[in-house]
């Protein structure tokens, strides 16, 4: 790859072969050329920073690399729906309640964050690039079985070496709407019904029981918008605010943002009148 002649590296296996037993103190090639700060110097960062960190007192500092979010998407007769949460955090540190989760990589096709902030924003953009390169080239757009194609074999060339990324790319080509998920490992999937980050199981206990194929437009997106404001309620690493996306035969169309104290308070409101009404 093109990526990888810049960092300096041809031969990924004896690359991996060297750094399995490194030392930051006494085998610190990484640093011999600048441009290779692009790659990690190892596959397990959190341990081999954890060697190397103590308090004033002589106390290990642990270090521990926690991811959260929660972002969901599903298919449905109208198109694509996509709803993400906005907090970014590290570990129990809450670093922004603002972070953009959805991505408009072309005017037809959306990726989703999760995982460490930075992988996913960084190949989100080079996945955005190569798209744009296809489309100069071939005067179509790429598909999104392509484009998540190419996703997953761009990651695929550093597995091991400490990338964190699980995202799902959405979009509308000539077989209609398409939904994929790609991680880090190269996993590459296409499905219906997807929830990722560490509230995805509270997720999924909402979208399960309310998806159907038929719904209509306004039903999907209070379920994506729903399913994301339970799982922030539930899992301490999600929260802020909660955006939903559709994708339409047109494109994406940005449908909303609100604050999940809002849709609390909304939400306990409804319940509350609810339940007078049975009383």
């Amino acid at each position: 790859m093109a990526l990888a002649e810049i960092c300096g590296f041809t031969d990924f296996a004896s690359y991996n072969n060297r750094i399995l037993d490194t030392n930051i103190a006494t085998n610190n090639f990484n640093f011999a050329n600048n441009l290779e700060l692009a790659v990690p110097p190892f596959s397990n960062p959190a341990h081999m920073l954890s060697q190397f960190n103590k308090d004033e007192t002589g106390r290990e500092i642990k270090i521990k690399f926690d991811h959260g979010t929660t972002t969901l998407g599903f298919q449905y007769q109208g198109g694509v729906v996509l709803a993400v949460d906005s907090r970014a955090t590290g570990g129990s540190f809450i670093g922004s309640q603002t972070m953009k989760k959805i991505v408009e990589i072309n005017d037809f096709l959306l990726g989703t964050l999760a995982g460490g902030a930075a992988d996913c924003v960084y190949w989100d953009r080079v996945l955005a690039k190569q798209c744009r390169m296809y489309e100069l080239r071939n005067r179509e757009r790429i598909s999104v079985a392509a484009a998540s194609k190419l996703m997953a074999n761009m990651v695929y060339n550093y597995k091991g070496m400490g990338l964190s990324m699980g995202m799902m790319l959405a979009g509308w080509d000539k077989r209609g709407p398409q939904l994929y998920y790609v991680d880090s490992e190269g996993t590459r999937t296409p499905g219906k019904v997807f929830s990722v980050g560490s509230g995805s199981v509270y997720a999924f206990g909402v979208l399960d029981s309310g998806y159907k194929w038929d719904l209509t437009d306004d039903e999907a997106y209070e379920l994506g918008r729903r399913s994301i404001y339970h799982a922030t309620h539930r899992d301490a690493y999600s929260g802020g605010i909660v955006r939903v996306y559709h994708m339409k035969s047109t494109g994406w169309e940005h449908i909303d943002n609100n604050d999940c104290m809002d849709l609390h308070y909304k939400y306990k409101e409804a319940k509350d009148a609810a339940e007078n009404e049975i009383i």
